[in-house]
């Protein structure tokens, strides 16, 4: 019984943390006068399953946390905080959007194996920058691989392209 309590108060603990620290990365790179609000979007089935078949990756739960990145009550920009399954153990990482579906930015938040932590250097996430629903996300071609971190590597490809396929899916339903 105590075991359990401990568990689920780590767990909660951990996604706070999670949750500061993508706040921090936004209030980083954008102004004082800008207005960010974290919401939850419950991912439609059918939705969820033509992205997953599309990009060959799962979704790790069935929402999605989100922000809205606002200035002078104008959405500008959004940022999407979603899981990737490495060797064993998840990677947690966001994904900021412009308004039209190209990436702005990407941040790897939490990354918890040994090995590979090599996908959250920035030079590497930099690649990403303006790529969108019609890029190739291809390892080796189009995104560059990093030796020791091949499975890494190839989930977080996945997992940014996932993230950018579902985009104008859900475009609407965003606040």
């Amino acid at each position: 019984m105590k075991y359990s309590i401990l568990i689920i108060l780590t767990s909660l603990l951990a996604a706070g943390d999670i949750k500061i620290a993508c706040e921090e990365q936004l209030f980083n790179l954008y102004p004082e006068n800008t207005d960010i609000r974290m919401h939850i979007i419950k991912l439609d089935k059918q939705m969820k399953k033509q992205v997953e078949n599309q990009v060959k990756q799962r979704f790790y739960r069935d929402k999605l946390y989100y922000w809205t990145i606002s200035q002078n009550d104008t959405t500008i920009t959004y940022a999407f905080l979603d899981n990737v399954i490495g060797k064993s153990m998840p990677i947690t990482f966001m994904v900021i959007l412009n308004y039209d579906g190209d990436i702005i930015n990407a941040n790897v938040i939490k990354y918890r194996e040994a090995y590979g932590g090599e996908v959250g250097n920035k030079g590497w996430l930099r690649q990403f920058i303006n790529l969108n629903n019609n890029s190739g996300y291809n390892i080796g071609k189009d995104i560059d691989g990093i030796s020791g971190a091949t499975i890494s590597v190839k989930s977080m490809a996945k997992g940014i392209q996932k993230i950018v396929a579902l985009y104008p899916l859900i475009h609407n339903q965003l606040k």
